[in-house]
This record gives C-alpha cells, sequence and structure tokens, in this order.
C-alpha cells in the first residue's frame, strides 16, 4: 500500500505551521502567549532568563543517509537545552526555524516533529514560535532556547578556583566511536548498496551520537544539594578543548588523571575494534552533551556520593598550565586536538 505524498506548496507556509503545532499543550507558566501569534510572550516571574541558540545544516551537522528524522528532531532541541544546563538553568522555551527543499514532504517533516515534541515531553519544554522557509539545497534547522534561572545563580566559564575539584557527568567517547561505525557502514552501503548494515552489537556507541541527552538530573542535583558549581560548560567539542576553554576563561591551569576520565566499557569494545585509544576518544570525540565543572572541595563528599559524577582533576594556578597524568604517571600538555598514545 502506497501513501500519497502530500506536497509542502498545497499547504502552504501557514497551512504548513498549523499542521505542525496544531496539539502543542503549553506546559509551563512562563509561557503566556505560544505559536500562532506574531510573537512569543513569555514572562520569567522574577527570575533571570538565560537564552542560546544552535545553526544545524544538513551536510556539516548530520548526515540523512543514517540520521532518522525522528531522532534529528530530538538532538536538535537536546544540544540546546545541554547548554541552557550547562549555565545552571532550566530549560522553559524553545522557537524552531527550518529551511527545506522540495525533496521533504509533509511525512518527512512530520517525523522531524514527532522527535522535536518527543524531546519537548521528556524536558517539559514548550515550543512557542519558529519560522518556515524554501532552502535551495539541504535541510536547514535553527533552535533557540530560553531558560530561566534564580538571580545570581547561573553559572559562566569563567569562574573557577585554584583549588577546585574538576568534574564530568557520565561517561565519554561513546559518540565518536558511534559516528565511526555509521561512517562506515555508509561507505560499504554506497559502494556495495544490496549489503545490509551490521550495527546490532554497538547499540550503545550509536545511540549515543544519534540520540544524546542533556543532563537535567545533574542541575537537579545540585539544586537539591545546594551545590554552586564555580563554572561549568558542556562537552561538545571534547573534553580537552573545554577544559581548556574553562582554564583560559578563568585564568587557571589544572591537573587531569587519565585514570579518571569515565569510559563505559561498550565504549572501550568498539574503540578497538577501530584500533584506536579510547582516551583519545574522550578527549577529543566531543558531541558528548555531558557536563564538565568545577566545584569548591567542600562540595566533595556530595559529588562523590554521585554515581553519575567523577572527578577527574583539580585546578592549578594558571603559570603550572594544563596538564593530564597518563596511567602510566608521565605528563602532557592538554591540547585542544586532544592528547594522543601515540606523540
Amino acid at each position: 500500500m502506497s501513501i500519497e505524498r502530500i506536497e509542502l506548496s498545497e499547504l502552504g507556509e501557514f497551512g504548513l505551521i498549523n499542521h505542525l503545532t496544531k496539539n502543542i499543550e503549553l506546559q509551563n507558566a512562563s509561557s503566556i502567549v505560544g505559536v500562532g501569534d506574531d510573537a512569543a510572550v513569555i514572562d520569567h516571574f522574577g527570575k533571570q532568563t538565560v537564552v542560546t541558540s544552535d545553526l544545524l545544516l544538513e551536510g556539516v551537522h548530520f548526515d540523512l543517509m543514517y540520521t532518522p528524522l525522528k531522532h534529528l528532531g530530538y538532538k536538535s532541541v537536546v544540544v540546546n537545552l545541554s547548554d541552557v544546563y550547562a549555565m545552571n538553568a532550566i530549560p522553559t522555551q524553545i522557537i524552531v526555524s527550518i529551511g527545506i527543499s522540495n525533496r521533504f514532504g509533509l511525512e518527512a517533516l512530520n517525523e522531524f516533529y514527532e522527535g522535536i515534541y518527543a524531546a519537548c515531553n521528556a524536558y517539559g519544554v514548550d515550543l512557542v514560535g519558529g519560522d518556515t522557509t524554501t532552502s535551495q539545497k539541504g535541510f536547514v534547522i535553527s533552535v533557540t532556547a530560553l531558560g530561566e534561572v534564580a538571580p545570581d545563580k547561573f553559572v559562566k566559564r569563567s569562574t573557577a578556583q585554584k583549588g577546585d575539584l574538576l568534574c564530568v557527568s557520565g561517561d565519554l567517547g561513546a559518540p565518536y566511536i558511534g559516528l565511526l561505525f555509521l561512517e562506515r557502514e555508509k561507505k560499504i552501503f554506497l559502494e556495495s548498496p544490496g549489503v545490509q548494515p551490521d550495527l546490532e552489537q554497538e547499540t550503545y556507541v550509536i545511540g549515543r551520537i544519534l540520540k544524546p541527552e542533556a543532563r537535567k538530573d545533574i542541575i537537579e542535583f545540585f539544586a537539591e544539594q545546594e551545590i554552586l558549581p564555580t563554572a561549568m560548560m558542556d562537552i561538545s567539542d571534547g573534553l580537552s578543548s573545554e577544559i581548556l576553554h574553562i582554564c583560559k576563561n578563568s585564568g587557571l591551569g589544572c591537573v587531569l588523571y587519565e585514570d579518571k576520565i569515565p569510559i563505559a566499557e561498550e565504549t572501550r569494545k568498539a574503540a578497538f575494534k577501530f584500533e584506536i585509544d579510547p582516551t583519545a576518544c574522550a578527549l577529543s570525540g566531543g558531541e558528548e552533551y555531558e557536563l564538565v565543572f568545577t566545584v569548591s572541595q567542600k562540595d566533595y563528599e556530595k559529588i562523590a556520593a554521585n554515581n553519575q559524577i567523577s572527578i577527574v582533576g583539580y585546578m592549578t594556578a594558571q603559570e603550572e598550565g594544563a596538564h593530564i597524568i597518563t596511567k602510566g604517571g608521565s605528563t602532557h600538555s592538554i591540547t585542544a586536538q586532544g592528547w594522543n598514545h601515540l606523540k
């Protein structure tokens, strides 16, 4: 049974927006006016507002050969919410704008928006506006996220202190290896279209690249335990790169211990299939959306009690530089490309 393709030109822009947004139910009291007017109206009732935006381009940030549209919609939202959480704020609203070519029918857009709404429901966020336009080539996605934070409880990258503990959430390196598997299977498929992809054993690493999650739970933990990190950011460009941002912005150095970096067993096994070092994947892989943050030593016991957080090092004086101490006990400078066993 073939499903008749509905052309977007038949609906027109307003018809398309009405179709994609007709079932929205607002979840946040701060969302006063949502989709359907000239602009949204938001009132954060005395809290401070956090705003962030991301642009995702087909062929640069995602490949539709192996990225399901529903996953893409979900991930487009999550990567923005992660930036809000990285400020120690709670995301409340998003605005989604897309540029689409005539390659896409209504069915494809429905799938993409299913992913957007799934993320909104999972994180308690309202979609309150956006725009649709024609793109000559490729799929363009722009997401803006707003969040709220109690006055002066936001956390920047530039406020770490000497002696602070350096911490990360979750485990690292998996998305990079997931991407290697997807790229490998794409290459095989392009060379031999009849060959079915073999990814059954790698659900963990592939799930981490196609459907990342933002660390809402860590921000809720900070609130419950009355912990205010001294500096924080999310890991989108690799752990080493983000640590260097915190060091530079805070005017500090650091010591990072290789054996403290959290790497899942599934990631280690998958890395060895490519004969690459799991530590290198964790340091320079990126697209993690885990949080890297610093806390005062007085919070050590609270942090150590959370099995989703690893203490991986500590902050030092700027003149001491940023270093990683390997499992073998040697010391190397941290570089933005990640650190390499083979150098």
